[in-house]
């Protein structure tokens, strides 16, 4: 049975940035280095500069093992200033998984409220490789994501307020 396959986490954080500014920082994929605590950096590709479907990036990862990976992503979703979306492909460029913000207004004047997810798919990763050894790293990998995605929204946050707009 394919365990990983459909995994996914979400996490919901209200920050104090409008819609349209927390927009621009989910869609720097130039600058996602500076607030995860994960993913070190990416950049366009094939002359792409904005976020469009079917345009690519590169993504880069440094684990906690010490393990750096450089990923394709593609994206499936650009709706400013509401919705995001990637998939990361792997080496058969199968999609290994999907990624996706969903940016509403907040409850406040001036907030959004970020719905941010992660869907494992049938593709290659470093989970499904980890799962097939042990069944409990799965669980454990998800809990790191939605601890890091919830870190990287809020460092977003903090950087924009002290940093003002995007470079």
């Amino acid at each position: 049975m394919d365990m990983v396959t459909g995994a996914q986490v979400a996490v919901a954080l209200t920050v104090p940035i409008p819609r349209e500014r927390m927009w621009d920082l989910v869609t720097a994929v130039d600058r996602i280095g500076e607030w995860s605590p994960e993913a070190t950096g990416g950049n366009w590709c094939d002359g792409a500069q904005d976020p469009a479907p079917g345009a690519r990036f590169i993504g880069r990862n440094r684990f906690p093992s010490g393990f750096e990976s450089m990923v394709t992503c593609v994206v499936i979703e650009a709706e400013r200033p509401g919705v995001f979306a990637w998939t990361v492909l792997d080496d058969a460029d199968l999609v290994g998984s999907t990624w996706r913000y969903e940016l509403r207004e907040g409850g406040e004047p001036g907030s959004a409220l970020v719905h941010h997810s992660f869907t494992h798919g049938p593709g290659a990763s470093g989970a499904r490789a980890d799962a097939e050894t042990d069944p409990r790293m799965l669980d454990s990998r998800l809990v790191t994501l939605c601890r890091n995605m919830t870190t990287t929204i809020s460092a977003m946050a903090t950087a924009d307020s002290t940093m003002g707009a995007v470079r």
